[in-house]
């Protein structure tokens, strides 16, 4: 197993349960992306160093084949494992810069939503009624039509037609105001795809928007529509999961990059690899499932393992941008909602979620000096356009820069209407994670860069199974129904390179259920008239231009 993310983990977990020998070889730590990591230095007095993350775990509803590894983790005093370790949010909020946020509940069966004063009545009122007022009725009626289009699309179209339209085009966003393109436009594809909505695949944004709201009605859930974990990642479930791993026989060995997968007469003969301690050494093994990030998987694909298999070489056409996690540490729990908060009007694209609230600690017992009571986490979705402090992108400002750019960011969208919730006086610290480097200089880095979706790239993913009868791919990259970079895609695309390992193999050992998005049967009939009018080159029934 090349590889100890998501990806290689559940590959491991799968084959060993199947009563396979493996052997997983990871770079830098278990977890890859998905790890949380320790604050060097920050421990004091028997405590815990304060936790930092790639940035905040999110486990949707709509996620099926990840949580069901997670119930397959042991974990103590939990009857279905790992799995018992979320929770889910109550609330969520989308923070406006300049107006009143919009906060509303996250309804579920055994909900118990938060009380609400009568300030906070009005609060959300006038949020609902500003942003209704800004968004024209008819902005509102035309979104609605689109949607419905795509809902009732064939999936041949969406292969076709909708794969090579930009989201942005498709919404019609460039003659639509101001609110429309910055909510559902911009909004979506950066919160839900991390790419631009100028670029991104209506496949990609619309499958992924049905299904967040079917979950949304409850249909095709395996849970509450939004859910975390309750404690860092590392203790809620990476480290139990090292742990059952062990115990099924698998050895995990950090500390090992591959260079190379050396091919030859037609099979991989070995991977070349670097040892913790720098040497070169040659690794052999029956099969090979390459499960590191596109971005570092196909620098071991050489011209000869390539050209065996061309859908390696289609990998070089997939992008990938940054989406990045800075966690703020504070003394203060701040006034946020028991959820996610989307800046809306942040030029950075930033979403947080302040996660002592549902973490199952006491925070300044368990980590730090005792000072800091909670930890804002914070992702960065965009990082090419200019900030409001300094003027500058975040790749051009400093470690610090970015830090306190964020921070102003953050302010701006929570402290613009009279209700302050974050506090100069109350930030403690902060943590940028240390795969972006060289930030301020002419050629930044990030080791962990996150697939994104342009127009045309779902044709470019590969299958996990190669024309090479002992290589495998699994990753976050590799063609699942799901079609986004995300924990759950890494999941199922491991299990469809044991499936594929194990057919290879001639093994009799069961397969590892592979569970697809819904579709709602009840939309199969406009479905299948959408198909024979798209087979005879007419535009969909709805679409109207």
């Amino acid at each position: 197993m090349l590889g100890g993310g998501v990806a290689g983990l559940t590959a491991a977990h799968e084959l060993a349960e199947r009563g396979f020998r493996v052997t997983v070889y990871e770079r830098r730590a278990l977890g890859g992306k998905a790890r949380s990591m320790d604050v060097p230095g920050s421990a004091r007095g028997g405590r815990r160093p304060l936790p930092a993350e790639h940035g905040f775990r999110f486990i949707p509803g709509i996620y099926h084949n990840l949580p069901d590894t997670m119930r397959r983790i042991p974990f103590p005093g939990n009857p279905r494992g790992v799995f018992d370790n979320l929770v889910a949010p109550r609330e969520m909020m989308f923070a406006r810069s300049g107006r009143e946020d919009l906060r509303f509940a996250i309804p579920w069966p055994g909900h118990r939503p938060e009380r609400l004063t009568l300030d906070e009545l009005r609060r959300a009122l006038t949020a609902f009624v500003e942003t209704a007022v800004h968004l024209p009725a008819h902005e509102t009626a035309y979104f609605v039509g689109r949607a419905l289009v795509f809902l009732t699309s064939c999936q041949e179209r969406r292969d076709g037609e909708w794969e090579r339209t930009p989201w942005w085009e498709f919404t019609r966003a460039a003659r639509m105001s101001e609110d429309y393109q910055r909510i559902l436009a911009i909004g979506v594809t950066r919160n839900i795809v991390a790419t631009k909505a100028e670029e991104a695949s209506t496949r990609t944004v619309g499958t992924l928007g049905e299904a967040f709201v079917l979950n949304a009605l409850g249909r095709g859930a395996d849970g509450p529509p939004d859910r975390i974990l309750n404690a860092p990642t590392n203790e809620a479930w990476i480290d139990p999961w090292a742990e059952h791993l062990r115990s099924l026989g698998v050895d995990l060995r950090v500390g090992w990059t591959l260079r190379e997968l050396v091919y030859g007469e037609g099979r991989i003969r070995a991977a070349r690899m670097e040892d913790p301690g720098g040497a070169r050494r040659d690794v052999t093994a029956d099969h090979y499932v390459c499960a590191l990030p596109v971005e570092h998987a196909r620098r071991t694909w050489g011209p000869a393992l390539r050209a065996a298999d061309p859908q390696l070489a289609r990998c070089d056409r997939l992008r990938t941008d940054w989406m990045t996690g800075i966690q703020f540490y504070l003394t203060e729990r701040p006034p946020l909602v028991r959820g996610h908060v989307n800046c809306v009007d942040s030029p950075w694209s930033l979403t947080a979620i302040a996660q002592a609230h549902h973490w199952d600690r006491d925070f300044p017992a368990d980590y730090g000096d005792g000072v800091a009571v909670d930890c804002l986490s914070v992702d960065i979705s965009e990082w090419d356009k200019p900030g409001i402090l300094y003027g500058k992108t975040a790749k051009e400002c400093t470690r610090e820069q970015v830090a306190r750019e964020v921070w102003a960011q953050l302010k701006a969208a929570l402290n613009d209407t009279g209700h302050p919730a974050l506090k100069d006086g109350s930030l403690h610290g902060w943590f940028l994670d240390p795969a972006v480097d060289g930030l301020g200089t002419p050629h930044p880095t990030n080791e962990d860069e996150l697939l994104i979706h342009p127009v045309g790239t779902f044709h470019d993913r590969p299958q996990a199974a190669t024309r090479v009868p002992n290589l495998f791919l699994a990753g976050d990259y590799v063609s699942v129904d799901i079609d986004l970079a995300t924990m759950e895609g890494a999941n199922a695309a491991a299990r469809q390179a044991v499936n594929a390992l194990l057919d290879r193999a001639g093994s009799a050992a069961p397969r590892c259920p592979v569970r697809p998005l819904l579709r709602p049967p009840e939309l199969e009939g406009l479905k299948r008239h959408d198909l024979y009018r798209y087979r005879m080159g007419l535009p969909h029934a709805l679409d109207l231009g």
